[in-house]
Parts: structure tokens; sequence; C-alpha cells
């Protein structure tokens, strides 16, 4: 079982306080094996097993328990029975109806310590707003960052020629944790990971919202994939479609990529007004909760790799707990302004530093903020090295590697 330490570290000040843990993220990122690591964690505290309740309601074993009731008398049926607190985790519950009420009464009833999973976003926000409000606290378990990857294979980064080797193949490969169990080739990973997506879109997507135009969603999602990195709104793509003489009501494409994120498919992402100090409501971004899934909709294709490095720098600072935004300095854009508490940090994202122009058009939006902050321009440049006046340049891979930010 392989040790995600870093959503351990955040769980574990809460276990065996009463808060519900709220553990969502997309379908097959590794939330189950979050739970195993916490029963074990439990065990090693001397938890005895018969006072840990798991269910796993995408299991054939718990069919019958699909409602809020039969939930709270199975777990009632159990409780009951032991003495001292009982443990309840409770795996893919967004598959019971109205599971937030057995929850609830289960916090108000008894002595229990409660682990939930999901994959819906809404796990963190309106279902648990009315019922647990301020009993719960939330955690977004992601696929495998570049660190656990390595981690995973057993890969040494000491070595730089093979860090940026296996970079290379994170970036092909992405991080869902199925498709490193073997030794498979890209296109049975991305045969994996469609499997992923498709049950993805059926069940978190297409059934949760009752979308009865699926062809119409997917045509949404691959043209946000096809446009990972780029400024995109409901407009654009209602626009798009119109030029293809296909009319799309605008709400529509706010529902299909509202319930999208809700799935923890694609992530929007703001823009912020570095010098106003405000978030701005217009020109977002979209990024993709794992770029494997883009190469299993769109197949793989180069010109896309500027815009899939910016998805992998995003999801390593969301996972080292930056509120991540898109800067605008005047003109010019800042690929992301990270803040974390009384911290910020100033990151711009290119492939290559190919000529004098990308150096000017890189460095120049970091050298007209006017503050102490950190600044780094990322790229896959293995000899050009060059810091400017603070700025610093580094190797993608590197800073993926580095902890000191």
């Amino acid at each position: 079982m392989f040790e995600r330490e870093l959503y351990m570290r955040q769980i574990r000040p809460f276990m065996n306080r009463p808060f519900i843990k709220v553990i969502a993220g997309i379908r097959r990122c590794g939330k189950s094996v979050v739970l195993q690591l916490i029963t074990k964690e439990l065990e090693c505290q001397g938890v005895r097993k018969d006072h840990i309740v798991y269910m796993n309601f995408e299991s054939f074993e718990w069919m019958d328990v699909a409602d809020a009731k039969s939930l709270y008398l199975h777990v009632k049926n159990v409780v009951e029975r032991m003495e001292g607190k009982v443990y309840v985790l409770l795996d893919e519950v967004q598959e019971v109806k109205e599971w937030e009420k057995a929850v609830n009464s289960f916090m108000v009833d008894w002595d229990v310590d409660v682990y939930v999973t999901g994959s819906n976003s809404r796990l963190l926000s309106s279902e648990l707003s009315t019922y647990l409000a301020g009993r719960y606290v939330s955690f977004h378990i992601m696929p495998l960052s570049f660190r656990e990857y390595l981690l995973f294979h057993g890969v040494s980064p000491a070595d730089q020629e093979v860090l940026r080797d296996e970079f290379r193949k994170y970036l092909r490969m992405g991080g869902f944790p199925a498709v490193h169990t073997g030794d498979y080739s890209y296109e049975a990973i991305y045969r994996l990971v469609y499997d992923i997506y498709s049950s993805v879109i059926l069940r978190d997507t297409v059934q949760r919202h009752n979308i009865r135009n699926v062809e119409l969603l997917e045509r949404v999602v691959k043209f946000v994939f096809d446009n990972i990195g780029n400024r995109l709104n409901a407009k654009n793509i209602a626009d798009y479609f119109k030029s293809q003489q296909r009319k799309v009501d605008i709400n529509t494409v706010y529902n299909y990529l509202d319930a999208l994120q809700g799935a923890f498919i694609i992530q929007r992402v703001p823009r912020y007004d570095i010098k106003g100090k405000e978030l701005m409501q217009t020109n977002d971004k979209y990024f993709v909760s794992d770029l494997s899934l883009v190469y299993a909709v769109m197949g793989y294709k180069d010109r896309m790799i500027s815009g899939a490095l910016e998805n992998i720098v995003y999801w390593e600072m969301r996972r080292r707990g930056y509120d991540t935004c898109i800067g605008k300095q005047g003109s010019q854009e800042v690929d992301f302004v990270g803040i974390r508490r009384d911290e910020k940090i100033y990151i711009q994202v290119t492939y290559r530093m190919e000529s004098e122009a990308t150096v000017e058009r890189e460095f120049a939006p970091l050298l007209a903020i006017n503050d102490h902050y950190p600044k780094f321009v990322l790229s896959l440049d293995e000899v050009w090295r060059d810091n400017i006046e603070g700025v610093r340049h580094r190797h993608i891979a590197g800073f993926l590697m580095d902890e000191s930010w």
C-alpha cells in the first residue's frame, strides 16, 4: 500500500476530534487508499478492528444500504454493541441518498469518529452546509504528484538527468495510481484512463445532473481540453459552437462547466489583479485534474506542451496549500500568483527559452512587480540558467522537487 504522507499529515491533527473528515477527489485518485491508511493508523494507535466500521458503497455488499435511514440503522446496530468510541469510514458515500442526514445523526447520538470519501466536490459545499455546518473538515485528494510518482516507482531524484527523464514520462503518463501498477504502454494507459473518464462523465456528471445532451457535454469537454492554459469562459465556448452552425445556450454551457468542475474533471482558475489586489470576473483559465484525461480523450499532441506544463505547476501549487490565481499586471499576465497565509509566490511557465523575445516575454511581467516575494520562471531548458534581477529560472522537474517554496 502506497503511503500518501502528504494527505496523512493534513488529516492526522483531526483524527479523534469531533469533526467529520470529508475526503473528496476524482474517481480512482486514491481516496480508498487514504481510508486504508487511516485504518492502519488507528490500529497502530490501539483501536480494535471490531471498532472500525468500513463500508464501500461501490461494492455489491452494501447495495441494500441505499438511503440515510438504512445507513443509520446499520451503523446503529454496530455502535450499540460496542463500548467506547467507534470509527466509521464510508467510501464513495454519495451513492447513499441523503447520507448527510445519517452522518449528522451519528455525531449527535453516539461517540464516533467519522470519515467519508466522495467523487463530487459538492461534498465540500452545499450538501454539507445544511446538516453539517461547523462539523466537518475537508481534504482534496489528487492524483499522484511528481514527487509521489518517483516514490511509487522507487526512483531516486538525486541524479538530475534521471530526474528530467522521469519527468518526461510523468508528463505523458499522468498521475492516476492505477496506471503505475504495471509496465503499461502509453496506449494501454490511455485506455485505462478513458474508462475512468467515462465513469466520471456518466456517474458524476450525466446521472447526477440529469444531463440529456451527452454528445454536447462531451463536445464542451473536448473544447476545454483543447484549450488548457488558454483564457476561456462560457461565452467563448458558445461562440465557438455558433461558428460551427450549432446554437448553444450560454447558460447550458455554464451548467456543463459547473458539472464538470463538480466531478473534479476540470478546475476553473480566476484572474487576480496584482496591483488592485482583487479577483476579476473575466477571462479565467481551466485546468484538468490529470493530464492523462486529455490524452485519453484527445490523443497526445506536442503543441499542447505549454498548457500541459502549466497544468502540472498549478496542481503542485494547490497541493502545497496555495490559493492560486492567474495574475494581471497592467497589460501583462503572470501565469500564477500563489497566496498562502502571509506568503506569496509568482510563477511563469514556458516550454523553452528559445529566443531573446521569449526571455523578455517571460521575465518582464515578474520584473514589473515591485515586492519582495519569490518570483520564478520555469521551463524545460537544461542549459539556460540565468537569473535576472532577483527573478530566478528553474527547470520544472527540479522546482517540483524543491521543498523550500
